[in-house]
């Protein structure tokens, strides 16, 4: 019969030669893993490309993988440049800011939002140029963040795919989603102007306000309830006889919403008003 001292040794030696085999174990599937990835990152398949890229964005704080998406921001093919800047704005590396800057002045318009998008999360303010721009259809000034070559911005196939294909992706649809893509059959564009217009709440441009005004009565519903939403959420006063209007709309959404922003912006300016009362030197 083996003692128990006799026994116990033998567990303590399979325990040790266990426990020092398991960093050489793991090390082995971690580089299976990373081999998986480079296979993927060099396929000649665009999408497999683009995939392999995407997931890099579950590494942070890996340098090997914030290398390997840096260098994928100069692949041919959009899709992968789009996957880029989505990892890259998820790594959360400052090192990355100035290749996503480059990336906002990309010819293909999915490239620039996904890398806009990324750009948000450093709060970076370059990254709301973008969004004007769709939104309303042309830059601030002739130095704007996108291409000259974008005619995309005109191109209501085009902005559909956008919409599509990037939908709930890094373009914010929030609670228009379902509805907006409801409307993309009948138009192509508004689903990506409303979610540029909700992008470009914390935007401080005056200019960027003034577009806001004029899109709360744009054509379509999507952008004129999206317009609305990010002018009370701005919470400025300056902008409230610009919605007062759209209380009248036909649209249920688009009524609702201008009230609530009439009454959001209106208790702002009651308030305003107060403290400049309060403020003012008694004459005597």
């Amino acid at each position: 019969m083996r003692s128990p001292n006799r026994t116990a040794f033998a567990l303590a030696i399979v325990y040790l030669v266990t426990a020092c085999g398991m960093p050489a174990f793991a090390q082995t599937k971690i580089d299976e893993a990373w081999e998986i990835l480079h296979v993927k990152l060099n396929e000649k398949d665009t999408a497999k490309r683009a995939l392999a890229v995407r997931v890099l964005g579950l590494l942070p704080g890996d340098s090997q993988a914030e290398e390997l998406s840096h260098k994928a921001v100069e692949d041919e093919k959009p899709e992968v440049r789009a996957a880029a800047a989505t990892a890259l704005g998820q790594l959360h590396s400052k090192s990355s800011i100035p290749w996503l800057h480059a990336l906002l002045s990309d010819d293909e318009p999915s490239v620039a939002l996904a890398a806009a998008s990324a750009l948000m999360g450093f709060k970076d303010p370059s990254a709301y140029d973008v969004y004007y721009e769709f939104l309303v259809g042309e830059r601030k000034s002739s130095d704007g963040v996108i291409a000259e070559q974008m005619k995309t911005l005109k191109d209501k196939k085009k902005m559909a795919e956008i919409g599509v294909e990037q939908g709930l992706g890094f373009i914010p649809y929030a609670g228009i989603g379902l509805s907006a893509f409801k409307t993309l059959h009948a138009d192509d564009t508004s689903p990506v102007r409303a979610a540029a217009a909700k992008m470009l709440v914390d935007d401080p441009d005056p200019e960027t306000g003034q577009a806001l005004v004029q899109a709360s009565s744009d054509k379509s519903w999507v952008v004129k309830t999206a317009a609305l939403e990010a002018l009370a959420k701005r919470g400025d006063p300056l902008y409230l006889d610009g919605v007062v209007s759209a209380m009248s709309d036909d649209n249920t959404s688009v009524r609702c919403t201008a009230a609530a922003a009439v009454i959001h912006l209106s208790s702002l300016a009651a308030a305003k008003s107060a403290r400049q009362k309060n403020t003012k030197p008694n004459v005597q």
